[in-house]
């Protein structure tokens, strides 16, 4: 993230991006996930989640706490308290459901002038946004991203650290169907876990075991699947609901087996 701030002028280039990376080291996997893509192991047909999502939603708290400690990021624009909707001027002196950086629940508050400012946080799932400007709170890049018409920086609330889960392919025996799956936000915006597992069992059981092409078929299956048709109303899935517009990528890695070629 640093030398990305120290090329972005030499290199005029702007923007950011998530980062999803997995690492074999010594029997062990470490993944580690900053922004929105996600990653899953299939074992056995058994579903185990290697990374979670970091959205304004699933980071909320993080959030509010920077902002509650250092309020001039707010450019006297926003305010770091959350409430269910966006207050009116007519509700001033009232009381509403609000909650803070120390919260899970909701408490009442009376609402006062600095109420009516902005939400840092705003929206709900995949419609929220920090600052009304960006849905995901981590990766790596936009240094120069700012809210919109202001001289407001939205770098501060963004974070290049990755969360890192590990997992020990020596606790079992892995079958060739056993496999870990990479997937940018494109995939998971369309197909659960559930779903991208029934494809992998689907795709897998069409090939040979030792077929090193089947991991990739996979991987391409999934893609199209969750692209879907391009039609009059947009990328359609079978079942005509709205398919991905965003970018897919999929790694299908077997994690063991005579599939497991190196």
């Amino acid at each position: 993230d640093d030398q990305i701030e120290r090329e972005r002028a030499s290199q005029r280039l702007s923007g950011g991006c998530c980062a999803l990376a997995a690492i074999y080291l010594m029997g062990k996997f470490y993944v580690a996930n900053a922004g929105d893509s996600r990653a899953i192991i299939i074992r056995n047909g058994e579903i185990i989640p290697m990374s979670r999502e970091f959205t304004p939603e699933t980071e909320r708290q993080r959030l509010q706490f920077l902002a509650f400690l250092r309020p001039e990021l707010l450019g006297k624009e926003f305010t770091h308290l959350e409430f269910p909707r966006r207050i009116q001027p007519k509700e001033l002196g009232k009381k509403m459901l609000y909650r803070d950086q120390n919260m899970n629940g909701w408490a009442y508050k009376k609402i006062e002038e600095d109420d009516l400012k902005f939400p840092l946080i705003y929206g709900e799932g995949k419609k929220a946004r920090v600052m009304a400007t960006i849905g995901v709170t981590r990766g790596l890049g936009d240094h120069d991203l700012k809210v919109f018409s202001s001289n407001i920086h939205i770098k501060p609330f963004l974070s290049c650290f990755p969360e890192v889960r590990v997992y020990d392919l020596t606790q079992y025996e892995h079958c060739p169907d056993d496999v870990l799956v990479l997937g940018t936000d494109g995939l998971w915006d369309v197909t659960s876990d559930k779903e991208v597992a029934g494809v992998v069992m689907e795709v897998l059981t069409s090939y040979e075991p030792n077929d090193p092409c089947r991991y990739t078929m996979v991987a391409q299956e999934l893609v199209v699947r969750s692209r879907g048709v391009l039609k009059e109303r947009g990328w359609r899935l079978a079942n005509d609901k709205l398919g991905s517009g965003d970018d897919i990528s999929v790694f299908v890695i077997p994690l063991g087996g005579p599939g497991n070629y190196t």
